[in-house]
């Protein structure tokens, strides 16, 4: 933790914060695209939506590599790798010619990007101690959701005037400039390496010593729980827009806006909310209002009601998963060994949800939303259990 008597400015959280926005970004800006790349490919909707799973698996898969690496080489050095990466794979993936290359490229995007998250939750751990870490959490989740959000959005947007390819190389760009902010500013993230030293063998005892805690494989079970259901909820809502609404992707763009919102503008307030009257409380609501969410999605009502419904289901996630962030940093003092399997099981729950809906797609979407949201209201149910000692 920073040795000093106080934390850093949360502005340089907000800087940091600019990569995990990018990547995000990237992340989720195929979903609402996906008609448009099925016929431009020729293949079936379900065929091209594996392009999210095969990214988000891979992410959750480095992650579990880069926040030990933190540990012993510094946070920064590792998030300008990981960024530099992304930046290179996402302007080659828009000179894909089939699917099967997207698949390809989508899957290094993601094994190389996944420093870049998981190690700002380190740094931020770092930082700003327990009971003001909510606040810092709550700003570098709005940045996240705020990214998936305007991914989803935009990219539907932005597509239609200047294709999917062009969109991939403006994210690279973009990424390119967020690259220069950082290093512009690489000076006030200077840190002690070696200070938790970290080899294979550390490393596998660590995850032993948190999973046979009760909290511990209780707090990841439910992080893998509540990223399947967001993940797949969200990674099929722009094509339940288009289907359910005959939207066009301008049209699905501005439908998904709402997603995103209430983190980017309130995930501060939020964690300070979480910081005040305790995870305990909040998580149970915040699924709540994800599972009424996407069963309220699920029965088709008018298309503004849909709108609202989605910026909610956002709202869900904010109340949920920078709490869960806050938690396993008090598991084990090599803060990027808790994190990184807190990252690996949250995108590899990013992954498996997008897949699982996938899979059961042909059920009909309306029906799957709502044996989604069903499950969340169980576990919301589960969670007043098992979180009731958290603060």
């Amino acid at each position: 933790m920073n040795s000093g008597n106080t934390a850093p400015s949360l502005s340089l959280v907000v800087i940091l914060s600019l990569g995990t926005f990018i990547i995000f970004f990237q992340g989720f800006m195929v979903a609402p695209i996906l008609p448009e790349l099925s016929s431009l490919f020729q293949v079936s909707v379900r065929h091209v939506s594996f392009i999210e799973p095969a990214y988000l698996l891979s992410y959750g898969i480095s992650t579990l590599i880069y926040a030990p690496l933190s540990d012993n080489y510094g946070r920064f050095p590792v998030i300008l790798f990981s960024i530099t990466g992304f930046i290179l794979l996402t302007a080659c993936t828009g000179f894909s010619n089939s699917v099967d290359q997207m698949i390809i490229f989508r899957l290094l995007t993601g094994l190389i990007a996944g420093g870049v998250a998981p190690t700002t939750i380190g740094w931020i751990s770092d930082q700003f101690p327990y009971q003001t870490r909510g606040h810092a959490l709550g700003i570098f989740f709005g940045f996240m959701a705020g990214g998936t959000a305007l991914g989803s959005s935009a990219g539907a947007l932005l597509t239609a005037f200047v294709g999917w390819r062009m969109l991939f190389w403006m994210v690279a760009l973009t990424g390119f400039v967020i690259l220069g902010i950082l290093l512009a500013k690489q000076h006030y993230f200077s840190q002690e390496t070696g200070e938790h030293k970290a080899d294979v063998r550390k490393m596998l005892r660590s995850f032993r010593d948190i999973l046979v805690v009760p909290r511990g494989w209780r707090t990841y079970l439910f992080v893998l729980f509540n990223s399947m259901f967001h993940s797949g909820v969200f990674a099929w809502t722009g094509y339940f827009f288009f289907k359910n609404y005959q939207l066009s992707e301008k049209g699905v763009g501005f439908a998904l806006l709402g997603y995103g919102i209430p983190g980017l503008f309130l995930g501060p307030y939020l964690g300070k909310l979480a910081d005040k009257y305790g995870r305990n409380r909040i998580i149970p609501i915040g699924i709540t209002v994800s599972a009424c969410s996407a069963i309220l999605l699920g029965m088709n009502y008018p298309l503004l009601a849909a709108c609202v419904l989605v910026a909610s289901l956002s709202l869900g996630f904010d109340l949920t998963h920078p709490l869960f962030a806050a938690i396993v940093t008090t598991f084990s003092n090599q803060k990027g060994v808790a994190i990184g399997l807190f990252a690996f099981v949250m995108f590899s729950g990013y992954g498996l949800g997008s897949l699982v809906f996938s899979l059961i797609a042909d059920w009909g979407l309306n029906k799957s939303f709502i044996a989604f949201g069903g499950v969340a209201a169980l576990g919301a149910l589960l969670s007043v259990f098992a979180f009731k000692n958290e603060k």
